[in-house]
């Protein structure tokens, strides 16, 4: 699994939109969104600050698509149309840890929880285009594999909730307080979660 969170996915971006997305990801995991300088995104993104201003009208726009580039990278997986049920569901699970459980991800994390106080919006960015987006994705491939008959009838968006949570929610607790993402290693662990998770689902 790769070492960084960020692997994001540009389809359709102008070259100049991709190097001010990437250079303002690296700025706000710095030094957080209070902390990050349009200047110096500008500048590393090799553009005047009005070119950046012309692509994003705002710090805030500027940060929430680099949310969504984020997302993007996740939700392809289902997209793609390759592999079976299963595989497909691995292959997002791979990337959805990759993104939020790496030393970078957990990082991010951080650094986004120390601004929130001050910055409530930023928390209803990262909700709208993060979480709540991949769940919207994730539920409608669900879905279809239900309407198809390869997983039992349900809630579709109980069962994308519930899939993240196995997904994520005791190895993020374990990588922000004791600093192990050693998980991340373990091939099988996103593989034996899937197959729970598709016990409980089989068709009946």
């Amino acid at each position: 699994m790769p070492e960084s969170s960020y692997v994001p996915s540009f389809a359709g971006e102008t070259d100049c939109r991709v190097r001010l997305i990437q250079a303002a990801h690296e700025e706000f995991l710095r030094d957080g969104f209070r902390g990050a300088s349009v200047d110096r995104i500008a500048a590393s993104a090799g553009v005047a600050k009005q070119t950046l201003y012309n692509n994003f009208p705002s710090k805030e726009a500027l940060f929430a698509e680099t949310v969504r580039a984020g997302t993007r990278a996740v939700v392809v997986k289902l997209d793609d149309g390759s592999g079976d049920v299963r595989e497909r569901l691995v292959a997002y699970g791979q990337a959805l840890r990759a993104k939020l459980l790496s030393p970078e991800g957990l990082a991010w994390f951080r650094t986004l929880v120390a601004d929130l106080p001050r910055l409530p919006q930023l928390g209803r960015i990262v909700l709208r285009e993060g979480p709540m987006e991949t769940q919207r994705h994730l539920a409608a491939f669900l879905a279809a594999r239900m309407d198809s008959g390869e997983l039992r009838r349900d809630d579709p968006i109980f069962a994308a909730e519930m899939l993240n949570g196995m997904l994520l929610n005791s190895d993020r607790t374990r990588g922000l307080f004791a600093d192990d993402t050693v998980v991340l290693t373990e091939p099988a662990r996103v593989e034996r979660i899937l197959d729970c998770f598709l016990r409980a689902f089989r068709p009946e």
